[in-house]
Parts: structure tokens; sequence; C-alpha cells
């Protein structure tokens, strides 16, 4: 039964696909530059049923014993979140943005040699390392590295088997772990993320007064804002009690209340970041090199540690020129609707990126607002 309907989500997800280039650019080009048509959003698209999720006792957790940035929050994060002793790796690495392609394939085979077996998901202690070459390092680590595409970075890339899975043993079942890097700009940074991500825990599972918001902003910024297509209607999320999608406008924006995701396409965010954010946000920007976690406050192109500073639980970014394909970027649908299944923000962010290769994945992985309350 199980093979039967992971066939038919294949089926979907290879339908989805081709809805998502159907509704890209001719020629995606690169974000700093181009320009392309938007076409309005009229209809939910229908999500896949998620089974289970990623929790504590099947993440593994990487510390880089050359950082101590990534000592000090990979032991806190390991005693908050209760991971086991047997799931935590120390490894020595560079602490510089990119690692060589030797540098890489070392870590990779000692994750797969000493990680046990039961671990499906990644949690990396540290800010840099976050890429490969042009690779991001979780999109190499998930999915394995794929060399040439610094020759050609706006190219298609390698379609994440992740996206036509539904449960929560991808290691398993697919030979992938989704990662995520536990990323701030100052420990005390982190580890409020951190804090952030443990107060989600079934914070929404059971409803409340006042709904929590997905905010999805469309811009002037023509070539960034590709996704506005694919926003869905303003209202509900179906099958989610008190949680609804408003669609604004970046030049025009209302008080943003009770935040829980918010997508957009700019070069730099200078609002929203004084909104009211839940725990366990999730918050991302459409643009070329926001996934570069080095850049400085300020710089040209936002930093989505700008967003991690600002109240998010959790975002996503691009390490290297990916063009404006749409398959590059979460699919605001499939993010909204899988984290409302109470995964993870680790498991929604992953299942919401066709094309994860140059992508950067930040956070705290285990934060789940809509995971069903533990029966005693």
């Amino acid at each position: 039964m199980a093979k039967v309907r992971f066939s038919r989500w294949q089926a979907l997800s290879g339908l989805l696909l081709a809805f998502m280039a159907a509704a890209g650019a001719a020629e995606p080009v690169p974000v700093a530059t181009a320009a392309s048509a938007a076409a309005d959003g009229s209809r939910w698209v229908r999500a896949p049923r998620l089974y289970g999720r990623i929790t504590a006792q099947e993440l593994g957790l990487v510390i880089n014993t050359a950082d101590p940035y990534s000592v000090a929050v990979g032991e806190h994060y390991a005693r908050r979140r209760g991971i086991p002793a047997g799931q935590v790796l120390r490894v020595e690495l560079p602490v510089r943005p990119s690692l060589t392609r030797e540098e890489f394939e070392a870590l990779d085979q000692t994750l797969r040699s000493q990680m046990p077996e039961h671990v499906n998901g990644l949690a990396l202690a540290w800010v840099q390392p976050y890429a490969v070459e042009c690779n991001s390092l979780t999109g190499a680590l998930g999915m394995g590295l794929q060399p040439g595409l610094c020759a050609q970075s706006c190219a298609a890339t390698r379609a994440s088997p992740y996206t036509s899975y539904f449960g929560a043993r991808p290691w398993l079942v697919l030979g992938l772990r989704p990662a995520m890097q536990l990323a701030a700009r100052t420990v005390p940074a982190a580890l409020a993320m951190i804090e952030r991500g443990i107060a989600a825990d079934h914070r929404l599972a059971e409803g409340v007064a006042e709904p929590a918001m997905a905010y999805l902003a469309a811009t002037p910024d023509a070539a960034r804002n590709v996704r506005e297509r694919l926003f869905p209607p303003a209202g509900p999320v179906p099958g989610a009690a008190g949680f609804e999608v408003a669609r604004v406008r970046s030049e025009a924006l209302p008080p943003l209340r009770r935040i829980l995701i918010y997508e957009t396409g700019l070069a730099r965010v200078p609002a929203p970041l004084g909104g009211e954010w839940l725990p366990g946000a999730l918050a991302d920007h459409l643009t070329s090199f926001g996934g570069q976690l080095d850049r400085p406050v300020g710089d040209a192109q936002m930093n989505v540690l700008d967003w991690i500073d600002a109240g998010a639980t959790a975002s996503y970014g691009t390490v290297s020129e990916p063009c404006n394909h749409l398959q590059k970027f979460p699919y605001p649908q499939l993010l909204i609707q899988s984290y409302a299944q109470g995964v993870s923000a680790l498991e929604a962010y992953w299942h919401s990126v066709a094309w994860p290769a140059q992508g950067v994945f930040v956070g705290e992985p285990l934060a789940a607002p809509f995971a069903p309350v533990p029966i005693p």
C-alpha cells in the first residue's frame, strides 16, 4: 500500500514541477538584472497528505570543534532539544564561506559512516561554511554535490526526490537527509532562535482565538516578484484552523501581526522586519545571494540572517546566481500547506523547494507549531 501511495505522489510531484515551470518566465534570467511578467494566482493546489515528522530522536547534530560559535550553539541545542549523544557528531572544518570539493567529500563520508541509520535529518551548528563551490552545503549534504553547477549556475539543477516523498524517514527510503544550519549573527541570537523554535511546538495545533498569518507580499521588482503567480488566494488555509493568508503589496504594507510565514521578492526588505513574529515563523525573500551568510548588514543583497535577527525562526536563500527559476525557491503554497500539516520547519522548507542545490536552509529545524499535542 505504501508503495502505491508513493507512486501516486510521484505523479503529482511531476505535475507540480510542470506547473511551476509553466508559471515561470520562459527564459529564467539573472535576478539582479531581468524582468518577468507576473500573473495572478487564484486557487490552491491540492497538497499531498504528509505522515509523521522528524523529531529530536531522528535528528543528527554536527558540531565544528574548530569554531567556538559552533561548539557553544551545538552543545546548547543538544541539551535543549534532547538530541541523543549518539546522534551528535563532532568534526573539524575550516571556518570560511566555502568548502573545497575534497573537504566536502571528507565531511560527507564521515557523516555517512558515523551517523546512525535511524537519523533522517541534520542540524549543522555553524554559520560558515555554507557552500561547496557553487552548491549550498545543505543542498550538497542532502542530495549530493553537483560539480558542474559552477559552469552554468543559471541552468536547471537536479530535482529533489524529497518533493515526491510524504513520510518522515527520507534517509531510509530515499538515501537523503534534509539539512539546516543553526545560523545566526551571534551566539545569543542563535540561542534566541532555538528558544523560538522550542516555543513554537504544538502552539497552533488546537486552533487559536486570533489566526496566525501567512503574508505574501508582491513587489514592483519584476525579476524578483515571479512567485506572485504562485500565491494562493487570500483567506483561510484549507484544513488548518486558525491560519490565514494575506496578500499584500510591499509598497503599502498594513500592520503585520502574528506573522507565521512571510514571502516576498526584493534585494532588500526594509519591512516587515519590525513586525510581530510568532515562534516558529518562516520568512524568505527571492533574490540572488540571500544565502551568502557572510554578507554584512546593509549590503545591497539582504542576507537571510536579517530575518533571523528580526524574529523569524527559519529562512532560505541561494549561495550562487540561480536566475529566477521558481523551482530554486520555496513554493509558497507547498510551504504553507506542509507546515500546516504539523511537520517541522526543516521538512516544510525542504518539501517546498524542487531544485535545492544552490539554496541554504537556515534556522531551528525542529520547530513544529501545528504538530499534534502529545498524548500523555
